[in-house]
């Protein structure tokens, strides 16, 4: 208790120095968490892809469509347990800024290669045996208020259907939750089979990409090879490439997140550093002559020693545990807005703890100089100096 009296008399020493140091820190660790969750968003996919899951495009670019045709060509393929197909739709709820990730789907085998989509039995049958009916994700639900049975337009910004129309009427069927909550919990899932009979003529039979669940994890890259092979030379070549391959060269194109945040991070904290250092410092000096008093009222040098070092830590925790939580409740209060766009957007919690553990290191080392400092101090030069 004795020390926890001293670290804040010495705190309250030079109060606005104190705030400063402490609002540094705290911009430093809200930064940190903001640019956290950030980095969830878009690594999410790379973190959640299967093992044993490919992923097939158009070897030109993604946009580019692939014949529905390759569908069983593929799965004829030694090492392949099983297709799906999937198609970026480009939904929109009644206006374009009410963006809606939507994919008409193969629902059987899509649910098959992807169990993690979790919903409620009866509301699965009731997805497969409606070709008009979707599954949404919970978050999409809540987001509009849509219930099991309502009756939604989708439209698209990018195909028509063979009148004209861009809008398709479907019937939520079921509402799922990715489970683990590691997952696009924002998804519209549509029967690829409607979708495509509601097309002009020259633009059905096409799959955006082709999902591929492989025997033996082991033997991807020669079944990838094996597909790529299998359309070499043809009018729509393919690029094969495991799940989570595929999912991080897609978070890659807006740039390596991963080494940005880093690279954010480790500049902010090292400004930090030198201003917790700087503040301790000058503390330390300031207060030379009542180290001193210190030590000669009985206290050790390793009591001074550990007193300095609780300051720095007490102004570091301080700061970034109020940093953090600002942070988590940003992310909460406005995460369904960026939602929208990053489906994924939270706090992980293994980053809170290395925010904890960052603190403690940086107080510590922020703290050690000056604590070397109080250390080594002899009384009686140390009156001297004071005097």
């Amino acid at each position: 208790m004795k020390y926890l009296q001293l670290v804040w008399a010495s705190l309250a020493r030079k109060k606005t120095r104190t705030l400063l140091t402490a609002g540094s820190i705290l911009i430093a660790f809200l930064m940190f968490g903001l640019l956290s969750a950030l980095e969830k968003a878009f690594t999410a996919g790379v973190d959640i892809a299967g093992v044993d899951r490919l992923v097939t495009i158009h070897k030109v670019s993604l946009i580019q469509l692939l014949p529905r045709a390759y569908y069983n060509r593929i799965r004829a393929i030694e090492g392949v347990r099983e297709v799906t197909h999937a198609t970026w739709f480009g939904g929109y709820y009644k206006e374009p800024k009410n963006f809606i990730p939507t994919f008409p789907v193969d629902a059987e085998t899509y649910l098959k290669i992807y169990p993690e989509y979790e919903m409620p039995p009866e509301q699965r049958t009731a997805f497969m045996e409606d070709r008009t009916g979707a599954a949404i994700g919970h978050v999409l639900a809540d987001r509009y208020g849509w219930q099991v049975g309502d009756r939604v337009p989708i439209r698209s910004e990018i195909f028509r259907q063979a009148d004209g129309s861009d809008t398709w009427e479907v019937t939520v069927r079921a509402i799922y939750r990715p489970k683990d909550d590691q997952g696009d919990p924002t998804a519209f899932m549509m029967h690829y089979d409607f979708f495509n009979e509601s097309l002009p003529d020259g633009a059905r039979d096409t799959a955006g990409w082709y999902v591929i669940q492989v025997e033996d994890p082991d033997r991807s890259a020669e079944v990838a090879q094996a597909i790529d092979d299998r359309f070499a030379n043809s009018a729509a070549e393919t690029k094969t490439s495991t799940e989570k391959a595929f999912a991080a060269g897609f978070a890659k194109q807006v740039g390596d997140i991963g080494a940005i945040v880093t690279a954010i991070v480790t500049a902010v904290f090292f400004t930090m550093l030198l201003v917790t250092a700087n503040t301790m410092g000058q503390s330390v000096r300031e207060r030379t002559n009542e180290l001193a008093v210190l030590k000669t009222l009985g206290f050790t040098n390793t009591s001074v020693t550990v007193l300095v070092l609780l300051e720095a830590l007490a102004i570091t925790l301080v700061g970034g545990v109020i940093g953090l939580g600002l942070a988590w409740f940003i992310i909460f209060a406005g995460g369904d807005a960026l939602r929208q766009f990053l489906p994924v957007f939270y706090l992980p919690w293994q980053d809170i703890a290395a925010g904890g553990a960052l603190m403690l290191a940086f107080g510590l080392i922020a703290g050690a100089l000056p604590a070397g400092q109080a250390l080594r101090l002899r009384i009686a030069d140390a009156l001297r100096r004071g005097g």
